[in-house]
């Protein structure tokens, strides 16, 4: 990309400066004296915003050179060892500029939203910091230039998700939350880890531009050592993507606070997996069976967590179960080989998602506010203490109101046209085989029960009769702009984000071409005739009316009752409300075995028992003996001394001439 060279693309390294400034600043700032709010705020903001900036002018510049190949921006040398060198370096790509504007733009308002609604907490500059380093991370993510840099930033936001999920860590439940988050993405890492090892023992070489010529090369199309590759490498992307089976980790993600939710479910790290598949898209496009697995994987995931969150209570909840599910859907585009909608879909729902994780913030902090005024204690989050808020909180009511018809599908809303373009793809391959039939049928049962449980939502929170509480009803307002601003801008996203991919214009298919190319001339990606596409969105359309109908003639808010007078749940909705007890199965199957082997095996047995007793205890015994028995010796009886020396000296006699 030599066009790039000397221009904004050569200042792309202060995105990731910036933010970790921010960092080192409001890191000190929250050991020092008395808060400084405004600092941190101006700080914590101001540098997310201006690496916004530079990723405009990153864009710009990338728009106006229209580059066929990449940038790579070089630092130092990193790690030489023998064939293996790994440079410090960042690539600008087309890719890799989309990602930096999600991540630094929705990044930015994320961070605004947070001073209206973290402004009292006493954490309040530890938690910019770590904010901060998040954006830091996940900039290095996606601009990494080789697998290893990208590496260091996917490893970052893990870093981050466990301080910013356990914030309130002296609340042990959410500490174990925040553990578990680190801990269920370290089995997906340790498949990337050997994924990497595999990459450089057949190609040579971990950077993407490389890896990106020499693999059709030297890997053969649907090999074993293509397939391993690619299966591990998305064994990482199931861990940080939360899909099936290492999903456990997201919904516990909601303890903590709300900002955290939006920024992790919406823009960065649970997107980095549908991110790595697109970057590695070659790799993929050479494993026909991995990219099978990707998608099957996708469409159970979005069915199966679309089933869940038709019961649950908690609003993150409810939320958080959704990004598991379009995670999916994001899963079956790269999967399906339509990279493009992938990336569109991870775009339009790092919007729509941020704007309905923060607007739930924003009726949570109306809530807490209230019950603060009445010094009652309830769950405010829990959607049978709501009802009837749109007339308190009118901004929150409407433009949520604007995301819940953007996820179900409804035109000409974003979520529309990135979901109809995913499933439009697994469709048009279906010519292959009836596999791919299957994985559009899932699909569509999932946006079916999207566009049911999120009117679900938006019905038991906002309308019907209000559940809070007589005393609380009159505390209840709107929240400040400094959060609601955020809000607005996220719905304007929502509603004009279609724009980037419209059908048979692909304004972002075409943008990505430089990037995916690679991939299709391997395996084209797949498109079904124009008919076929219409009737397609046509049915897409009339799925998300029919949930959304569903859900306005068969739920009944006004017989809603708040959750402490509510009855216990039985049966098969007993069953969706304890997730399946998947949590309970782990647990049962492989946390407490482990613990057990751990505790009674390797620690009481092999190490107490063994390694301590025979060998650091027992040396000590035995060093304790001799000493003992050596100062039995020492009497200080010169009888005793010659007596001694008389037998030692037989017994050498006795010994040379036997």
């Amino acid at each position: 990309m030599s066009a790039l060279a000397g221009s904004a693309a050569d200042a792309v390294g202060l995105t990731v400066l910036l933010p970790f400034l921010g960092f080192l600043v409001n890191g000190a700032l929250a050991f020092v004296g008395p808060r400084r709010t405004r600092l941190i705020s101006i700080v914590g903001v101001g540098s997310v915003a201006a690496a916004f900036g530079v990723a405009v002018l990153v864009f710009l510049a990338v728009l106006g050179a229209h580059p066929d190949e990449p940038y790579v921006r070089s630092f130092w040398t990193w790690m030489p060892a023998g064939d293996l060198a790994v440079r410090a370096a960042l690539q600008v790509d087309q890719l890799s500029v989309v990602m930096l504007l999600v991540v630094t733009g929705v990044g930015a308002l994320i961070h605004l939203f947070s001073v209206g609604y973290m402004g009292e907490d006493p954490g309040y500059a530890r938690y910019f910091a770590y904010l901060n380093l998040f954006i830091a991370f996940m900039v290095v993510l996606v601009l990494g230039a080789s697998f290893p840099v990208l590496f260091i930033g996917w490893e970052g936001v893990g870093l981050c998700s466990y301080l910013l999920i356990g914030f309130w860590f002296t609340d042990r439940e959410k500490a174990a939350a925040g553990l578990k988050a680190f801990l269920v993405n370290r089995i997906g890492d340790a498949g990337f880890l050997v994924g990497m090892f595999l990459l450089f023992k057949h190609l040579g070489t971990l950077e993407f531009v490389a890896v990106a010529e020499r693999a059709p090369r030297l890997l053969t199309p649907g090999g074993g050592p293509a397939t391993a590759i690619a299966l591990l490498l998305f064994l990482g992307c199931a861990g940080k993507s939360a899909q099936i089976p290492l999903y456990t980790w997201l919904p516990d993600a909601m303890a903590g606070p709300t900002p955290v939710s939006a920024l992790i479910h919406a823009a960065t790290m649970v997107t980095a997996g549908v991110f790595l598949v697109a970057r590695a898209g070659v790799l993929f496009a050479l494993a026909p069976a991995a990219s099978a697995a990707v998608a099957a994987v996708g469409a159970v995931t979005a069915l199966f967590a679309a089933t869940i969150g038709l019961k649950q209570w908690d609003i993150k909840k409810v939320l958080a179960y959704s990004t598991v599910s379009q995670l999916g859907y994001m899963f079956v585009g790269v999967g399906s080989g339509a990279y493009a909608a992938g990336i569109f879909h991870l775009v339009t729902h790092s919007f729509f998602k941020a704007l309905l994780f923060l607007g739930a913030g924003s009726v949570i902090h109306a809530l807490h506010r209230a019950y603060h005024h009445t010094h009652r204690r309830a769950d405010a989050q829990d959607m049978r203490n709501m009802g009837g808020l749109a007339t308190c909180l009118p901004v929150t009511s409407r433009v949520m109101w604007v995301a819940t018809l953007a996820i179900a599908g409804i035109p000409p809303l974003a979520g529309f046209f990135s979901k109809d373009e995913i499933l439009a793809a697994a469709f048009g391959r279906g010519a292959e085989s009836p596999f791919w039939y299957g994985v559009w049928l899932l699909g569509a049962a999932a946006a079916l029960l999207t566009a049911f449980y999120m009117t679900r939502l938006m019905l038991y929170t906002f309308h019907g009769p209000n559940r809070t509480g007589t005393p609380e009803r009159p505390h209840i307002r709107e929240s400040p702009r400094v959060m609601t601003l955020p809000l607005v801008a996220l719905a304007a996203l929502t509603v004009a984000g279609g724009l980037l991919n419209l059908p048979h214009v692909g304004t972002l298919h075409h943008w990505l071409e430089p990037v995916t190319r690679a991939a299709a001339e391997l395996v084209a990606e797949p498109r079904p005739p124009l008919g076929t596409e219409l009737a397609l969105m046509a049915l897409a359309v009339l799925i998300a009316a029919t949930g959304i109908w569903l859900a306005r003639t068969k739920l009944r808010p006004e017989l809603l009752v708040p959750a402490d007078r509510s009855k216990p749940e039985t049966g098969w909705q007993k069953l969706l409300l304890e997730k399946y007890r998947v949590d309970e199965f782990y647990d049962a199957v492989l946390v407490r075995p482990v613990v057990w082997l751990s505790r009674v095996v390797l620690w009481k047995a092999l190490d107490a028992g063994a390694i301590d007793a025979a060998g650091v205890n027992g040396s000590a015994v035995v060093a304790r003996s001799l000493g003992w028995l050596g100062s039995r010796l020492q009497s200080g009886q010169v009888g005793t001394y010659v007596l001694i020396f008389v037998v030692g000296a037989l017994a050498v006699l006795g010994a040379l001439t036997g």
